[in-house]
């Protein structure tokens, strides 16, 4: 049976599978509402889905989604423990960049979906992904330490931790050393992150982490039961 949290969550992306709000939805393939487990304390938000990703459904499936699970298992993490969607949900045509129409038309979207999941970090792939967050903000400058900026959509006691895009390390292969360090430091952080994340949420704060830990646990649990199998 599917908690609240994952419930609310699959409600949502039959909502994003039906809007066409956009010109997107009309000329993708599927939705992309993005997956993952609803109690990750980390969140990792991309830009918009491409072409593999627009033939499955499922957010970075494709080269980057291949590289962002190595860049995972380098701090001891698994894609099922995380939570991956992008910005926008429908594949723009050719791969372009979202237009700010389309970006607006799914911010109802994404702030619906950092309610419901309040991370402890949200990790930004890339400088569209941090626009969303900072607008301001540059993704060379800001990357790979916790952002201290003004910033607009975070839950409160979330740290925003914006990291390169993997895809940008597929294209620039030296870029991949910083990515990997980058999230060498996003490992180190989030101790620090589950602290500001309890004090955002005062004595709730503390039987709400207990809840997700101990739901990530059984996610674990069944991870590795299914890999024995």
């Amino acid at each position: 049976m599917l908690d609240e949290r994952a419930a609310a969550l699959a409600a949502l992306a039959v909502e994003i599978e039906a809007c066409r709000a956009c010109s997107l939805g009309s000329q993708r393939t599927q939705s992309v509402p993005g997956e993952g487990n609803p109690h990750a304390e980390l969140l990792l938000i991309g830009e918009a889905p491409g072409a593999h990703e627009d033939a499955a459904g499922r957010p970075f499936v494709g080269a980057a989604g291949k590289l962002l699970d190595l860049l995972l298992n380098l701090i001891g993490l698994q894609r099922p423990q995380v939570y991956v969607l992008n910005v926008v949900k429908c594949r723009p045509p050719e791969n372009r960049d979202p237009g700010p129409t389309e970006i607006a038309a799914c911010s109802g979207f994404l702030e619906r979906q950092l309610a419901l999941l309040q991370p402890v970090i949200i990790a930004p792939l890339g400088r569209h992904a941090l626009r969303a967050f900072a607008p301001e903000a540059k993704i060379s400058e800001a990357h790979g330490a916790p952002f201290q900026g003004e910033t607009r959509q975070t839950p409160a006691g979330t740290t925003l931790f914006p990291l390169y895009h993997p895809a940008a390390a597929l294209h620039n292969g030296a870029l991949r050393p910083t990515l990997e360090r980058d999230m060498g430091a996003l490992s180190r952080a989030l101790p620090a992150a589950r602290s500001a994340w309890r004090v955002a949420r005062g004595g709730a704060g503390e039987a709400s982490l207990s809840e997700i830990e101990a739901a990530a646990e059984r996610d674990q649990l069944r991870l590795f039961e299914s890999e024995a199998q």
